[in-house]
């Protein structure tokens, strides 16, 4: 019943959004709202010359950001039409609001969750730098051999191999390994873990915690995940594995580069290997885009899966199963993390309209941007040696490159009661809509879908 009044709610206020224009302004509106639309377009045209330009160019592409929207609506304004143009806009806004939230389905079924007994040796390795501080601030350290766990502490000031932390512990006879601290960190350990067929813990201390929010554990209090020691079930979740180059045959131990999250390639890995990059990143990437994007500089990449072939893309994400359609930039979530499957995502804008589409298009799959998945994903380059963004951390690896998942090879022990992952509304999908309030409503009324 939600679902068909909150489609109802959507194709209501969609027309609504069409009649106040019509009604109050008549012709002229829908002019000016077409003006809008290309206002829109323009800005993403200056956002993009902006990117690929220096000098005069990206002055004038500041400039064009500035004014566009500024003289759009100086001519809403002149033709005394502006609230009108603002209702129909936040009308619409609520047209797409409910549409989406209609669309929201029963929640996909959760990851299984497997008993786990009481580790009697658990060994955790805290970053004491990572999310600001969170070790310290939460009392992680304390909190965790109050409840029986070996804690190494790491020192800011000299580096240490976490992974060879790890193993250690194993060699003395730890059952259970944990991390608090960043995703990198996490993959690094969780590889240790895998090797060893032992339990892996998160504690979401970094400053992200994508893994930890996927896993639906608690990332504004990370004391929370220290339950997981006592009161824990288990999740068996696939593992993301990165092997520079070489023969199709098995790779030996500590030949692959394990990742929780993601393996990126192309401009932003480009980006992150800059020395300047941590002292300076605006300046960093505004100075080192406009080549990179052009393909001037870098390499030129093509990424072979079980679809076709990307050719040139100027950006490619490979995750540890796909995230949310709608959440490209993988800045969102996953609905699990045992599909088997990994997510690709690969992007190609080759000019200013390029540019303008995909945003008018919400970022959806089109020319410019390919989503898709497969269980294992070549990424090759005219390039000897290739920079590659592994969970956040700056790598260069041999080409090719080949991705592929473990599935269900994490044990990933987590609390019993935790905060779950919620997840986003799916993108529009008029006909969708349409049908769901329309078709639901004749079923309701006893006569049965048309």
């Amino acid at each position: 019943m939600g679902r068909r009044w909150a489609a109802r709610l959507s194709l209501a206020a969609g027309v609504a959004a069409l009649l106040v224009l019509v009604v109050f302004g008549g012709l002229v509106s829908l002019v000016l709202m077409g003006v809008g639309w290309a206002g829109l377009a323009l800005s993403a045209a200056g956002v993009w010359w902006m990117l690929t330009h220096t000098g005069r160019i990206r002055v004038l592409a500041v400039l064009l950001l500035v004014a566009v929207p500024l003289a759009v609506l100086a001519l809403y304004a002149a033709a005394g039409l502006l609230w009108v143009v603002l209702v129909s806009l936040g009308l619409w806004a609520l047209a797409v609001f409910a549409g989406r939230a209609a669309l929201v389905e029963d929640a996909p079924p959760a990851m299984p969750e497997h008993p786990a007994r009481r580790a009697e040796r658990p060994f955790l390795i805290m970053n004491p730098r990572s999310g600001g501080g969170k070790v310290a601030k939460f009392r992680l350290a304390e909190r965790a051999r109050a409840l029986g766990a070996e804690v190494v502490v790491l020192d800011p000031d000299r580096p240490q191999d976490v992974a060879e932390l790890a193993r250690e512990a194993v060699r003395r006879g730890a059952d259970l390994l944990g991390v608090a601290g960043g995703d990198g960190t996490q993959a690094l350990v969780a590889g240790v873990a895998v090797a060893h067929d032992l339990p892996f813990v998160v504690i979401s201390a970094g400053t992200r915690n994508h893994f930890a929010l996927d896993l639906g554990l608690d990332r504004k209090n990370p004391a929370r995940c220290l339950e997981a020691l006592t009161d824990g079930v288990e999740l068996r979740v696939d593992l993301g594995y990165l092997r520079a180059g070489g023969p199709e045959e098995p790779a030996e131990p500590g030949e692959e580069v394990v990742f929780v999250n993601s393996a990126s390639f192309g401009v932003y890995a480009e980006v992150v290997q800059s020395p300047a990059y941590r002292d300076d990143k605006v300046r960093t990437i505004l100075e080192m885009l406009p080549d990179l994007l052009a393909q001037e500089s870098g390499a030129r990449l093509s990424v072979r899966g079980d679809g076709p072939v990307l050719d040139a893309p100027q950006a490619v994400l490979v995750s540890n199963n796909p995230y949310q359609r709608g959440d490209s930039a993988g800045l969102g979530r996953r609905e699990r993390l045992d599909t088997g499957e990994l997510g690709v995502l690969g992007v190609h804008v080759g000019s200013a309209a390029e540019a303008a589409e995909l945003l008018l298009r919400g970022g959806q799959q089109g020319r410019g941007l390919t989503e898709t998945t497969a269980r294992e994903v070549v990424v090759d380059a005219d390039a000897p040696v290739i920079p590659v963004g592994v969970d956040g951390e700056a790598l260069t690896l041999p080409t090719p490159v080949r991705c592929r998942l473990a599935p269900g090879a994490l044990r990933v022990r987590v609390p019993r009661h935790r905060p779950g992952v919620r997840l986003g509304a799916p993108p529009m999908d008029w006909r969708r809509v349409r049908r769901l309030a329309l078709t639901m409503g004749r079923a309701a009324a006893g006569r049965g879908p048309a």
